[in-house]
């Protein structure tokens, strides 16, 4: 554990010091109450992780990572407004702190600030730029368009959630300078563990204490938010058998990038594991 833990605590000291360098200093505060109140960092080390065992430097993928977090706790800002969720990861949420208006902007900054780390590359750029949309056009398909069967389900966890890991997987294999189809294959990994970990979250929802949790439950069924147990009648451990065969899938993909044996390969293959059985 020592390994993932150092690469771990990179992530968080650059991620300290790239909010502590942002004006005015209000924005700061909330910029910082959003982004190091916890959180499990599962996305930059992801980031990490695939520029290691692509055969890259992990220190050339920490900008990325920090990137990917921040455009990530952007879109939770915008989440509990939504969801009007108090409490996010065990502390207030930033518009229960701050208000609406400065929640939005604290939300903005974010993604300001993840950009300008992405604008060194181009190809980061491009594919930031895709995960956000896709983000956006998820957020709006389950406020407008909820999805009613499973087929549409997996779509919306696809954008909602397996975008951003993508997008983390892409940008690790990126700065590793890496090919297209490995650059590519790391994404389909990673995508397929963004919507196990999205499955896991809603059977999480509806089955967990929310102390334990660090965040309220059974906010699906009292909003009406389409969760896999709600949209479907499939039992939670039905899902949870739906979140293992994403999790398969995953490994098959990482098993195309055709990456050699490594440290950071076999913490992908955990990874992949882990989605489904955790419990916070």
């Amino acid at each position: 554990m020592e390994y993932l833990e150092r690469r771990r605590a990179r992530i968080e000291e650059r991620l300290e010091a790239v909010l502590e360098a942002v004006e005015p200093v209000e924005l700061r505060e909330q910029v910082e109450h959003v982004s190091l109140s916890g959180g499990k960092r599962v996305r930059p080390t992801v980031t990490v992780l695939a520029c290691e065992a692509a055969g890259g430097d992990a220190e050339a993928a920490v900008d990325f990572g920090v990137g990917i977090e921040l455009v990530h706790n952007a879109s939770l800002v915008v989440d509990d407004i939504i969801d009007e969720s108090e409490v996010r990861r065990g502390v207030t949420a930033a518009h229960t702190e701050f208000g609406h208006g400065p929640a939005i902007i604290a939300s903005d900054g974010l993604l300001g600030e993840a950009f300008h780390l992405f604008s060194t590359d181009a190809r980061a750029m491009q594919i930031v730029a895709d995960a956000v949309a896709e983000l956006g056009e998820g957020e709006a398909t389950e406020l407008v368009a909820q999805p009613s069967n499973e087929t549409e389900y997996m779509e919306l966890a696809r954008r909602k959630t397996g975008a951003l890991f993508r997008a983390a997987a892409q940008l690790g294999a990126v700065a590793a300078d890496a090919d297209p189809a490995t650059v590519e294959a790391f994404g389909d990994y990673a995508e397929r563990v963004g919507i196990a970990f999205q499955i896991r979250d809603d059977v999480l929802d509806a089955t967990a204490d929310a102390d334990e949790l660090g965040k309220p439950t059974g906010q699906d069924a009292e909003m009406e938010r389409p969760s896999l147990v709600q949209v479907t009648d499939l039992t939670p451990e039905e899902a949870n058998e739906r979140a293992r065969a994403q999790s398969d899938a995953a490994l098959d993909a990482l098993d195309r990038t055709n990456a050699p044996e490594s440290q950071a390969l076999e913490y992908l293959r955990d990874l992949a594991e882990f989605v489904v059985v955790r419990e916070r």
